[in-house]
This record gives structure tokens, sequence and C-alpha cells, in this order.
């Protein structure tokens, strides 16, 4: 197994787990009080959607920009974690599956790209 294929394996399993962990927390565990779920799933989830596809399919541009996003979901994971003692180990998951996320698509894109090139080096030397 290639580095780049075991980070996108990282990659998609931490997106997944993120999304699959903000749903169950929002949702089920800790449903919010102030605002309807809805709107906060809209909100907190909804980004997460947008890049799913360009992720499934192993797109270099797209985990290019979703490590930005999971710095996002790093952030907020940090203040809930300081702020709310009930909700901190679902924010610590957050914070590690979010760190995974990260550095997951962050390694994809550099190995992948180190894999491109030296395949058309290849192909131009023969």
């Amino acid at each position: 197994m290639s580095k780049s294929t075991f980070c996108y394996g990282l990659t998609v399993v931490s997106h997944l787990g993120l999304l699959a962990l903000l749903i169950v927390w929002n949702v089920w565990l800790y449903p919010p009080t102030i605002f309807p779920v809805a709107a906060v799933l809209l909100f907190y989830i909804g980004p997460l959607l947008i890049p799913l596809r360009g992720i499934l399919h192993g797109r270099l541009y797209t985990h290019a920009w979703t490590h930005f996003l999971a710095l996002f979901y790093f952030t907020v994971g940090v203040m809930i974690a300081a702020a709310n003692i009930e909700e901190r180990w679902y924010a610590i998951a957050q914070v590690v599956l979010s760190i995974t996320l990260f550095m997951g698509s962050m390694m994809f894109v550099r190995f992948r790209a180190r894999e491109k090139r030296a395949s058309l080096e290849n192909e131009e030397s023969e």
C-alpha cells in the first residue's frame, strides 16, 4: 500500500467520522436548546458535505482546501472542550478527528503529487 493510499483512507475515515460524530452529537446526545436542530445541522454539518464528493473521488484540489476546513472544526472543538464540561469528550473527539482530517488531506496531496510527478518523468524518459 502506498503512502498516498494510506493518507487517502485516513482522510475518508476521519471526514466520515467527523460527519457522523457531529450528527449524533447534535441530534441525539446533546440537541441544541436555543436554536432549531435543522439550523445547527445546516451551519455545523453543511460545510462538511461540500467537499464530500471530491474527497471520495480522490481529487487533489478538494483535498488541498479541505484541510483548511478542518481548522474550523479544530477551533470549534477546542472552544467547546474548554467551555463545556458536559460535552468535553465529544469535543476532544472532534479535535482528534479534525487533526487527522487535516494531516490526512495535506499528506495525501503531497504524496499523490509526488507520485504523479514521478510517473510523468518516467513516461518522458521512455
